[in-house]
């Protein structure tokens, strides 16, 4: 898996990627106790509206641009919303009431909105072999998972040296870090469609609401897209439950010190962490959906153990059941997320996969923007019980809906086997010597007769 950082390029993104996302990390932890501090019980309230208003300005900001961002250098697009994100985390600590986080994660959100698809469309050009490109996938999920797991344990060690607002700090290093090294490198453009010259009636001259909304429509128009789009629902409800109210179970549900928040998250980033490690060797044996579908049903599973948990009443085993289950909430989320790159890239032809990248970056925030709210806003009014059920309902469903349209989808493809044309011989791909009609130097079968033949054992759809 590591063979892809040889690729200077990649290398230096790949690190970019990892200090930009220890950064976040530690803002996230932060703007968890800084919403304890503004709001006491309150605090997954809060937190809820603030993730969804970042759902907000990523649903809204990530089409848009993507359908401006071929006028302007991908690397200078990438490191103005580095240094946009920094001045953000700059301002952070200074906050003294809620509207004003609400503002600046708005602000801070809408740069990441500019951020990561075009980082995620950059990726496939620097490594454009398929092996290459699967390994990136699970390096950019492993350095997700880092974050969520090297963070948390670096804030608790800084928790106990200094205040929570200095954490704002180091998300400001990694920001201004990352932007250094996309400075770094020399990225290759962008993989474009034979559009004609500027000017003429093409693409380019669209508006960019035109060109935002056919990279949804073309995302949408796949039913195994469609079907990537479902699962993400089911990780938007483990991580909703996991983001907004960890600080809730560790502080009022079980009566825990602060520094017990970054290592719940540190158990959810483990669990995550330990897939993508394993999940690489395990894709080149099976199929994506093998292992994205049975994760599903199992976020709905472990979910629906959370509200027990959360109803038992008191006890010390609810501690470490709560990190048991934060580690397989993790666990169940990396294998739906690491191979959604391997499904995009299969399904949308080379010059589109910017705007399909937007377009799924977008639609994928569409789900967090329900969920966030479901885990915020009805555990701060009905209770993490009524919550916890809430969101496994919500994945049960998503994996029944994503398991009948990829079912649809693969029935409706399997007869579709196009005729062989008269020039060609189909070799078996297990690579099988041909069979002897195929060898035979005298009374050869004529182009016809193969074509009836290849179609005796492919036939062609009804």
């Amino acid at each position: 898996m590591l063979s892809v950082l040889r690729n200077r390029t990649y290398r230096h993104l790949f690190v970019a990627q990892v200090v930009a996302l220890a950064g976040t990390g530690l803002a996230t932890v932060a703007l968890g106790l800084l919403a304890y501090d503004l709001a006491g019980a309150d605090a997954g309230s809060v937190l809820g509206t603030a993730l969804a208003i970042k759902m907000v300005a990523y649903v809204g900001i990530a089409p848009v641009v993507a359908a401006l961002a071929h006028r302007i250098l991908r690397r200078r697009l990438l490191v103005a919303a580095d240094l946009a994100r920094a001045g953000v985390a700059l301002a952070l600590p200074f906050v003294g009431s809620v509207w004003q986080v609400y503002l600046l994660i708005f602000v801070l959100q809408a740069a990441s909105a500019t951020f990561t698809p075009a980082f995620q469309s950059v990726i496939p050009d620097v490594l454009p072999e398929e092996r290459d490109y699967t390994r990136a996938l699970s390096l950019s999920r492993l350095a997700y998972d880092t974050e969520t797991l090297v963070s948390p344990v670096l804030a608790a060690a800084l928790l106990a040296l200094v205040g929570y607002r200095w954490l704002f700090w180091g998300t400001v290093i990694g920001f201004l870090a990352s932007a250094v090294l996309v400075v770094s490198v020399v990225l290759p453009g962008a993989v474009l469609a034979a559009r004609g010259k500027p000017g003429k009636a093409d693409a380019g001259s669209r508006s960019a609401g035109a060109r935002s909304l056919a990279g949804i429509r073309l995302f949408l128009s796949v039913p195994r897209l469609r079907a990537l789009l479902a699962l993400d629902l089911a990780v938007a409800a483990s991580g909703a439950m996991v983001i907004v109210n960890t600080v809730v179970y560790v502080r009022e549900e079980l009566g825990r010190p602060a520094g017990d928040v970054p290592l719940a998250l540190g158990a959810y980033g483990g669990g995550s962490m330990l897939v993508a490690l394993l999940l690489p060797r395990v894709l080149d044996r099976v199929a994506d959906r093998t292992v994205m579908l049975p994760a599903a049903f199992a976020v709905a599973g472990l979910l629906a153990a959370l509200a027990v948990v959360t109803t038992a009443g008191g006890g010390a085993w609810r501690w470490p059941a709560l990190l048991a289950l934060w580690a397989g909430l993790g666990a169940a989320g990396s294998l739906i997320l690491t191979p959604g790159g391997r499904l995009l890239r299969a399904a949308v032809p080379p010059a589109d996969l910017p705007a399909a990248f937007a377009a799924q970056f977008s639609l994928t925030h569409v789900c967090w923007l329900l969920a966030y709210p479901l885990a915020g806003w009805l555990g701060a009014t009905a209770g993490l019980p009524a919550a916890t059920v809430a969101l496994a309902v919500l994945a049960l469903a998503s994996a029944v809906l994503a398991a009948r349209v990829w079912r649809t989808e693969a029935t409706a493809t399997r007869p579709a086997v196009a005729p062989v044309p008269a020039t060609v011989t189909v070799r078996p791909h297990h690579r099988q010597a041909p069979r002897p009609v195929h060898r035979r130097p005298l009374h050869a079968p004529s182009g016809r007769a193969l074509v009836r033949h290849h179609h005796h054992r492919h036939p062609a759809a009804p």
